[in-house]
């Protein structure tokens, strides 16, 4: 697993052993970095949510394009380990909060990842909780088979790579202040 472009180009990412974690794998990864590039522009200057966080792969592909921050949410002991070198190693700007994602209430958000594990719907109550900003995007990856319906997000775009679907959500419109 590495970092597919940016800064950190090429660069491997840890992994933690054993099954508990499943990482986006590096092709649905850039399928679902080409669909935000296609409809946000570039990511600088973005705050980034990563929740299920894993190894941080898709946080730190965000940073590694030009996102400000990345809030990263983990509570297996194995994957944060592996998150807190790949942050370090990488020297990103990040936040890391060992608690369960589906409770955490943090944002504003302009771009948040939910990768949770598949059937559980644990990705659709978290992403229910935490603050979008106006106008900003999130991605949820499920079981090809699962349905997304998220109250306030509309759906943008659906992508069934292998076992996975990536559905790309927006909130509402920006409204001038």
């Amino acid at each position: 697993m590495r970092i597919i472009a940016g800064q950190w180009r090429g660069r491997p990412l840890k992994a933690p052993s054993g099954q508990s974690t499943r990482p986006t794998s590096d092709r649905a990864r850039e399928a679902l970095f080409s669909m935000l590039a296609s409809r946000i522009g570039g990511f600088e200057g973005l705050k980034v949510a990563d929740l299920f966080a894993g190894t941080g792969a898709l946080g730190l592909e965000a940073l590694s394009r030009g996102a400000a921050h990345c809030t990263f949410v983990e509570t297996d002991r194995a994957a944060l380990d592996a998150l807190k070198v790949n942050v370090a190693t990488l020297g990103a700007d990040a936040t890391i909060r060992a608690q369960s994602a589906e409770h955490f209430t943090g944002g504003p958000f302009d771009l948040i990842f939910a990768d949770p594990p598949y059937h559980s719907g644990l990705g659709q109550r978290a992403l229910e909780s935490v603050a979008l900003a106006p106008g900003g995007w999130a991605s949820l990856e499920t079981a090809r088979d699962e349905q997304v319906a998220i109250p306030g997000l509309a759906i943008e775009a659906e992508r069934i790579h292998g076992k996975a679907k990536i559905t790309l959500l927006r909130g509402g419109p920006h409204i001038p202040g």
